[in-house]
């Protein structure tokens, strides 16, 4: 077993991840069920890498993410930190033996479970009543509407990430920062979370937490780590970060650096501009310093990017952007769980099996060592159809991470690809091989090439749990295949019911494209906070970063920016 811990810090990394163990979720239920598709049934996946196995106190068995999940105190919404699995037992009022004067308690009303939740727990006890010999029955036009209501209930009422989670934790899972007397919109910056981990108990508390799922895995092949990074989570995620550099040394980090379109919000000041480029810069210079590779998500303007050609997203819900995030996340770490299989791949539904650390080696591991990489979607991804279709699949390949460079030619670029649950020209799932044969046509007649792509594909497609926001347009069928003509329906944006799988591909590529992004951070830094007179030096210094610290973090960024930058490399060479 090589198995994986993963961490999500901060709240849009939890709305990813909510997202993320649905999908989850949603294979188990599918592949145990005798009436699903067998390709659900013959995943070729081992969710024992991502799970873990326990019994309640009760002697219920159990299986649980291995997960660490940060956030607000008061972000779980109707739910309790403690899950919903194990009983948190009867707590007796204590006495108070040293004041002598009147008690008042002041407690606010819980928040109520939404339809979804409900529904969610008639579910269960309709199962336990099932175990216990009695049954109560309800029609498929009676479920229909109901799913229909839970649909439109949450596309238009959530607020917690809890709201539209269909899986159960363990009560390690769920931790709360409490005692943090900020309001969640001023948790802005890299300074204000600088503190937060150290403060307390809280960085022990959550160090202790991720100890106990290490410490229950046999062999962990790495870490899955995810941090809103566009405010003070980054900072504790970073801490986070250095302790599992001190403690678990030789364990590879891939970390996702996600943030939502609502933290591009519209700068009105010069001094919110500085605030914000330099908040940017430090906090992904410190989280890059701990992480073997890391991912930075989250374009200012998802829904009218051309990664959303086919979807129909509303920035300013999380759980729209978030799903996406989610669904590209999913479709990345496949090959992390992926069965080892023989040589003869069509006898099988997957191929191109890779652990972290051989997949973090691969894409960070060369002599320039680059440890940003670039996360490209195609959702859905296109059908094969011969020439035509070999085009589009890589047309429809659209990045996540921002301020990419696009058309940039980098011969020395590495790439990862995973395509799963790809259609055939007529509407049959493709083959391993008619996938791979694809892809190497791809390449073969490509201009420009990557030095090295390593390509995993898998029969089985990402499904589409019912807590699914409804982002699919009309051009979307069923099974995600892309229609030449529109569905004609009452809304353009089609769900869960509508739509109950679709094909994924999705790329991760070590290249010099991502050079606008790192230099952006690199002269912002030198501007703002390193320059004589700096507008944004004071600010740093009350941050907590020394001006010798400052340099380190502008030196370590040049070298990431003049390893990548080929004029940079000349000169470098001539001057010898």
């Amino acid at each position: 077993m090589r198995e994986i811990v993963s961490i999500q810090v901060g709240s849009f990394a939890n709305f990813v991840g909510s997202h993320f163990w649905n999908f989850q979720d949603e294979l188990l239920g599918l592949g145990s069920n005798p009436e699903s598709d067998p390709v659900f049934k013959n995943q070729c996946l081992n969710m024992d890498v991502l799970y873990r196995t326990g019994e309640t106190q009760q002697g219920i068995l159990t299986y649980t993410p291995r997960l660490v999940s940060v956030d607000f105190q008061g972000s779980l919404g109707s739910m309790s930190s403690r899950g919903t699995l194990y009983s948190e037992g009867s707590q007796a009022p204590s006495d108070v033996v040293t004041w002598s004067g009147s008690v008042s308690s002041h407690a606010s009303e819980p928040h109520k479970k939404n339809l979804f939740l409900q529904s969610l727990y008639e579910e269960e006890q309709e199962s336990f009543s099932m175990m216990n010999g009695t049954t109560r029955g309800e029609n498929d036009s009676q479920r229909e509407i109901q799913d229909k209501d839970i649909v439109e209930c949450l596309d238009n009422g959530v607020k917690f990430w809890t709201d539209f989670s269909k899986v159960h934790y363990h009560p390690q899972s769920l931790y709360e920062l409490s005692g943090l007397w900020t309001d969640m919109q001023d948790f802005d910056n890299y300074g204000i979370g600088r503190d937060a981990f150290s403060e307390g108990f809280r960085g022990e508390e959550m160090c202790e937490r991720l100890r106990f799922f290490v410490e229950d895995c046999d062999h962990i092949q790495g870490f899955q780590f995810m941090v809103d990074d566009s405010g003070g989570f980054s900072a504790i995620a970073a801490e986070f970060l250095e302790n599992i550099a001190d403690e678990y040394a030789n364990t590879p980090v891939l970390l996702y650096a996600v943030r939502s379109p609502g933290s591009y919000m519209n700068l009105k000041s010069q001094k919110q501009t500085i605030f914000r480029k330099l908040h940017d810069a430090v906090s992904f210079s410190r989280l890059a310093s701990f992480s073997k590779l890391i991912v930075p998500l989250g374009l200012p303007f998802l829904s009218e990017s051309k990664a959303s050609t086919y979807l129909r997203i509303e920035n300013d819900k999380p759980y729209h952007t978030s799903a996406v995030y989610a669904a590209a996340l999913h479709s990345t770490t496949l090959p992390f769980r992926m069965e080892p299989v023989g040589p003869i791949a069509d006898s099988f539904d997957v191929s191109g099996a890779v652990e972290i650390n051989d997949f973090v080696q691969m894409l960070a591991g060369q002599a320039r060592q680059n440890t940003v990489a670039i996360l490209d979607v195609a959702m859905p991804a296109p059908t094969l159809n011969g020439k035509q279709g070999e085009k589009s699949l890589l047309g429809n390949l659209q990045p996540l991470t921002p301020e990419v460079a696009e058309d940039a030619e980098d011969f020395q670029a590495v790439e990862s690809m995973v395509v799963h649950g790809a259609l055939g020209s007529d509407g049959h799932r493709a083959s391993i091989s008619e996938v791979k044969d694809t892809v190497n046509g791809i390449y073969e007649n490509a201009i420009t090439r990557p030095m090295f792509c390593h390509l995993s594909v898998a029969r089985c497609p990402l499904p589409i749990p019912l807590p699914f926001p409804s982002i699919f347009g009309n051009f979307v069928g069923q099974h995600g295949e892309l229609l030449s003509t529109p569905i004609v329906s009452g809304s353009f944006s089609r769900g869960s019911i509508d739509v109950h799988s679709i094909p994924m591909a999705v790329r991760l590529r070590s290249s010099s494209a991502i050079l606008p992004f790192l230099e952006n951070r690199l002269v912002n830094l030198r501007r703002f906070g390193l320059e004589r007179g700096a507008l944004g030096s004071e600010l740093l210094r009350n941050w907590g970063f020394e001006k010798d610290e400052l340099y380190d973090i502008g030196e370590t960024m040049s070298k990431m920016v003049s390893a990548l930058n080929p004029d940079l490399q000349l000169s470098s060479e001539d001057s010898d």
